[in-house]
């Protein structure tokens, strides 16, 4: 199978929450990168409208990898019923995908992913 970037969301109820899941799944390289920001979201739970600030987490890993993440993310998150959602990248820079690749594989590849040049 041809490797690809894929980018996983889920939402948080805090940022002590949110730090917590990163440094686990990054410790354990099933991702390369997590961004993660402070929203507003409403929705529907167990017959009722909530309206709750969260945070909202992007997984950047790659195919080889997503599947063990979304299981990290299960395991660890907070939340009874946590967001996972998985987005296929269509298109992905060459160079960003071999730092994805090798910031998640067993060995790591000793390159920056900011050209130091520039």
């Amino acid at each position: 199978m041809k490797e690809r970037g894929i980018v996983l969301i889920s939402t948080f109820s805090d940022e002590r929450a949110v730090r917590d899941l990163a440094q686990k799944v990054l410790n354990a390289r099933l991702c390369a990168c997590v961004n993660y920001m402070k929203i507003q979201s409403m929705y529907s739970w167990k017959g009722k409208r909530e309206d709750h600030e969260e945070y909202l987490a992007l997984f950047k890993t790659t195919n080889a990898s997503a599947t063990e993440l979304k299981k990290a993310i299960e395991k660890h998150h907070p939340y009874e019923v946590p967001e996972i959602i998985e987005l296929g990248v269509k298109d992905l820079a060459k160079p960003y995908l071999s730092w994805l690749m090798a910031e998640t594989s067993a060995k790591r590849v000793a390159k920056n992913r900011y050209n130091s040049s520039k």
